[in-house]
């Protein structure tokens, strides 16, 4: 095998890969095993197809696909690790040439891990954070929990009045045609939440049980069903109950019912503690953040496209199983929003691109500050880890490889390095 590089831009780097006919032989062998079970030709038993007469009938050709899948895995591998290529995302594979007794060539074109030039990252200046507890967030928060805490009444002696909860039968028309998806019965609607198109829930305010009510909408231009988008309709309503909420007290009886305080002092009092250990987390984050916007922007990193790729894919897909454990499938989600996969990977571009900055310019300063994670520090993670998951340490201990846990450590070099830098940090007013 015989390997040529060369150096693209924007840190991408091309594999002109040469594997012996040898080698490619062994993965004709390969796929005509795989494939010799489902060979039908005249006068051989399915399985009893030699492989000269398969070539003859066939032609060579339909064992290329799996002998190339057989041969360039080990091929690209061997070519990365010869180069000593630090890659960061999967390779684009071009095969140049194939042939029964040839040798195959095919190039690679594939991301490596770019240079970072660091500016200064020490003593950088960030605003100060103000950290306090105002007697309106107090309150703010008292009447939250007095809100999950009130009771739904029926109302009867009055009209729909805002934030109500309504129970509504409706149909709606376009053009005096009802339309698909625009019927429901027993809906329960809360007026003011803005869950029905423009002013749908604002012309039932003033309208008793029972009332019969024509509401005039019309859909927004970007709605989700194009057949529906920007088009005026009619909906028939018919409201069958009115319910208010019925706020508790905000007393001594209340902290007792929703909280293990005696007096509403002293559960204000706990309510301030937990608002102000939230605020100095919220702050430790404020500067964090401001501590490595100025850093990522003092550093000189080029990052190629497909590392940016391969980290929306995975925030794609992190995004759609926090959706699916929701039971919120992705598909229903665009159809809601009115959005696609293309708008969305392009909504996550501009944070995808800061993480990956993120990291890099933490493994530059890690490496710059010889920065070092001993075995014990890994174990530790690992403990933290099996107490998270609740399992014991040492079959946790099992299932991780040494590999894993050189990610491991490299995860905690970054970790010290966010931390030095912080520390590092000047606050000012």
């Amino acid at each position: 095998m015989s390997t040529k590089v060369e150096i693209l831009e924007n840190n991408m780097v091309k594999l002109t890969i040469e594997v012996d006919a040898e080698r490619f032989e062994e993965g004709m062998k390969y796929s005509y095993n795989k494939s010799k079970a489902h060979l039908n030709i005249p006068g051989f038993r399915k399985g009893r197809v030699p492989r000269k007469m398969a070539e003859k009938y066939y032609g060579a050709e339909v064992f290329y696909e799996d002998a190339i899948n057989f041969v360039i895995p080990d091929a690209y591998e061997a070519a990365v690790e010869e180069h000593n290529l630090d890659v960061v995302a999967q390779p684009e594979i071009d095969v140049e040439q194939v042939g029964n007794g040839q040798n195959l060539i095919f190039t690679a074109e594939v991301a490596v891990k770019p240079e970072v030039k660091l500016g200064q990252y020490k003593d950088i200046e960030v605003e100060k954070v103000a950290v306090e507890v105002t007697e309106e967030e107090i309150q703010a928060e008292l009447e939250k929990v007095q809100q999950q805490n009130a009771r739904i009444v029926a109302v009867e002696d009055r009209p729909v009045a805002d934030n109500d909860q309504v129970v509504i039968d409706f149909e709606g028309f376009i053009n005096g045609e009802p339309f698909e998806g625009g019927k429901g019965e027993d809906y329960p609607l809360t007026i003011g939440s803005g869950s029905f198109i423009d002013t749908f829930e604002q012309q039932l305010i003033g309208h008793e049980v029972n009332a019969e009510v024509e509401v005039n909408v019309t859909f927004p231009a970007e709605y989700h069903q194009e057949e529906l988008a920007g088009q005026p309709a009619l909906f028939k309503v018919l409201i069958k109950e009115i319910k208010q909420q019925e706020l508790p007290e905000l007393d001594d009886e209340f902290a007792k019912d929703v909280s293990e305080f005696d007096t509403l002092e002293e559960y204000k009092e706990d309510l301030r503690a937990t608002l102000l250990k939230q605020k100095e987390h919220e702050a430790e984050h404020a500067k964090e953040d401001q501590v490595m916007e100025q850093i990522i922007a003092n550093a000189e990193v080029d990052v190629p496209k497909p590392m940016i790729e391969s980290q929306l894919d995975q925030m794609v897909q992190d995004f759609s199983q926090r959706l699916q454990y929701q039971g919120f499938p992705m598909e229903q989600y665009l159809q809601i929003t009115g959005n696609n996969m293309v708008t969305l990977r392009e909504n996550f571009r501009e944070d995808a691109v800061k993480r990956i900055k993120s990291r890099l310019v933490l493994e530059e300063i890690a490496k710059q500050e010889n920065l070092e994670v001993s075995d014990e520090e890994v174990m530790e993670e690992i403990k933290k880890m099996a107490e998270m998951y609740n399992m014991e340490v040492e079959k946790l201990t099992e299932g991780i490889s040494e590999k894993e846990k050189g990610y491991m450590k490299e995860d905690l070099k970054t970790t010290k390095a966010l931390k030095l830098v912080i520390e590092s940090a000047k606050e000012v007013e």
